[in-house]
């Protein structure tokens, strides 16, 4: 490792409340090639300045630094991670990043569009797995969720991260009501016959227009009840600070996954932090303060200014997100432009 971290700041990024933080969230874009309905309007947002966009030598340094306090994991989101385009070269560049516990562990959040020319180089380049979002199995329902013809093109993407090896393979599912909250059995059923791990998860307060409803939000427990009805559900074990209740569906081995962040949130667990495309550590998907790691990189910082950075964010994280909290504010920021 080419990082420079003296020996009192190279220490675990532990917050004050003991949680050890190993996962790191580095978002490579805030573009997206969709316009998810829950996610942002028709339109789009406007998007960051190019200038701002964290080079790929920048997310390498900080990576190396994070890696060096104890990061083992990084995901890779955006928006569409996919669409930056030496995406292949960042993913080479980590791949061979080395931390206490050795090499990091390498997986990405995606729409699964560019799959299909992207998925080889990708593991060719040490990416491990992906998870691909995937609302809806009807072509018609999806463009009208994404604003997109593209359904076709997110099934040749998951074949195309199969056939790459890229596993264990996992479909993100934002359950909706009266929008596709009738095709929670389907999904798991073709989720089983291609031997993928569904994960539903519930909708967040995360959306570009603030127009997030918690009565529009189908919760765990519906998801949950709702399978019940068809398949036996066997919990699993060993979660640690996984997002996502696993659970056995009719004695295996498919397993569905159910992420509840608003109904049952898993904030005494969480061991992750988030660094956006623009170069912004944040502590907390819900955080309405972040921490820049732009200004140090670009103005000669040193490899301990940067350590700092990490610390201090990681010191004044919240014992949880707040969502059910009376004087909950959703964080300025959409999630296309925090990363997932």
């Amino acid at each position: 490792m080419s990082v420079t971290i003296s020996p009192e700041l190279r220490r675990p990024l532990v917050d004050r409340f003991g949680r050890v933080h190993t996962d790191l969230r580095i978002s490579l874009t805030d573009k997206c090639s969709l316009r998810c309905t829950y996610c942002m309007p028709a339109e789009g947002v406007p998007w960051l300045h190019r200038d701002s966009i964290l080079t790929t030598d920048e997310l390498v340094r900080v990576a190396e630094a994070a890696a060096a306090l104890g990061i083992a994991t990084v995901r890779l989101t955006g928006g569409e991670p996919l669409l930056r385009k030496d995406v292949v070269d960042v993913v080479a560049r980590l791949a061979r990043i080395t931390g206490p516990d050795g090499p990091l562990e390498l997986s990405m959040t995606t729409n699964g569009l560019l799959l299909p020319k992207l998925a080889p180089g990708l593991a060719a380049a040490g990416l491990r797995r992906v998870n691909i979002s995937l609302d809806t199995l009807r072509a018609e329902r999806f463009h009208e969720l994404t604003r997109r013809d593209r359904f076709t093109d997110v099934l040749d993407g998951i074949e195309a991260a199969r056939d790459a090896g890229l596993a264990p393979l996992k479909i993100n599912t934002v359950a909706m009501r009266d929008v596709n909250d009738d095709e929670i059995v389907d999904l798991v059923r073709f989720a089983a016959e291609r031997e993928l791990e569904l994960r539903f998860i519930e909708q967040m307060p995360l959306d570009a227009g603030h127009v997030w409803s918690r009565v529009r939000m189908v919760t765990g427990e519906e998801i949950l009840e709702q399978l019940a009805t068809e398949f036996t559900l066997t919990p699993l074990p060993g979660r640690a600070s996984a997002p996502a209740e696993r659970f056995l569906v009719d004695d295996g081995p498919t397993t569905v996954g159910v992420i509840r962040s608003v109904t049952k949130p898993f904030c005494g667990t969480c061991d992750r932090v988030r660094i956006t495309a623009d170069g912004q550590l944040r502590n907390c998907l819900f955080s309405r303060e972040e921490s820049d790691l732009l200004t140090p990189l670009r103005e000669g910082g040193t490899d301990d200014d940067l350590a700092r950075v990490l610390h201090r964010c990681i010191a004044g994280k919240l014992p949880g997100h707040g969502i059910n909290d009376p004087g909950f504010l959703q964080p300025d920021r959409p999630m296309s432009a925090i990363g997932g």
